[in-house]
């Protein structure tokens, strides 16, 4: 795909991942999405040239132009994330025909919500059932469309791939009574799997695990003299972050159908 294409997908990522910020830090608050953005410390009404995505921050050093308050990191690193993610999916999912765009369409809205989950999750180490039940059914939808015709009937081993895939997270939590594992991972992989399909649903979360282990350990040394024994720790962006691994990257570490075939022997 042309580098100018990718730019200008990665640009628009970032002005809406402006918008996902507001969504994710205004989410069940009874703020509404609606009315001019302004400074959380001294309530300042921001002008357009406070809220370019990533630019204002650098330019601004992270400071409101009125009252100097720090900004938080967060605005910045979530409008870059938006933009790499959108210009992963322009570039995997290219919008060559009709029918192209609309799949392409439908990845980009499930990364706006797969986006807000990981602000969520990392904030409130929860994950909102309004957003991860809407990605359920996005992603339950991608399986009836794309291939040569509009709509197709997807086979029954596609169909139960998402059950199969949030069923040990589902037990996880039902047996730890929620202290291993919460149960809107087990939502979440739920989609994960009717978008990875079970074979690119186990590697993603095989992945997960090992980037959340490496992630974990490398925090508990760096906060090694605040570390508490029971903190929480989110697993929900590592599984978001190995699912865009494998639907972009197509890594596979474990290829089922080698070991099936093995077993077969």
């Amino acid at each position: 795909m042309d580098l100018y294409f990718l730019i200008l997908a990665f640009i628009f990522g970032t002005l809406i991942g402006s918008f996902l910020n507001v969504v994710s830090l205004r989410f069940n608050t009874g703020v509404g999405l609606g009315g001019r953005s302004k400074c959380m410390s001294c309530g300042k009404t921001l002008s357009w040239l406070d809220l370019v995505p990533i630019l204002s921050f650098l330019v601004l050093r992270g400071s409101c132009r009125s009252c100097k308050s720090k900004i938080s990191w967060q605005y910045p690193l979530v409008e870059f994330m938006a933009g790499v993610i959108f210009t992963l999916i322009f570039f995997a999912f290219p919008p060559t025909s009709y029918l192209s765009g609309v799949i392409t369409l439908f990845q980009l809205v499930i990364a706006c919500l797969l986006v807000v989950i990981t602000v969520y999750d990392i904030k409130h180490k929860i994950i909102p059932d309004k957003f991860v039940y809407t990605f359920c059914i996005l992603a339950l939808v991608t399986l009836f469309i794309g291939g040569s015709s509009w709509w197709h009937i997807p086979s029954w081993q596609m169909l139960v791939a998402g059950p199969l895939l949030a069923l040990p997270f589902a037990a996880m939590w039902f047996f730890s009574r929620g202290t291993w594992m919460g149960f809107g991972d087990a939502k979440l992989a739920l989609g994960m799997g009717w978008l990875l399909g079970i074979n690119g649903g186990v590697n993603a979360v095989i992945l997960a695990f090992w980037i959340g282990a490496i992630a974990s350990l490398a925090w508990i040394f760096y906060s090694r003299k605040k570390f508490k024994p029971r903190m929480e720790i989110p697993f929900g962006p590592y599984l978001i972050l190995g699912l865009y691994i494998v639907l972009v990257f197509k890594i596979i570490v474990i290829d089922l159908h080698v070991v099936k075939a093995i077993f077969a022997l």
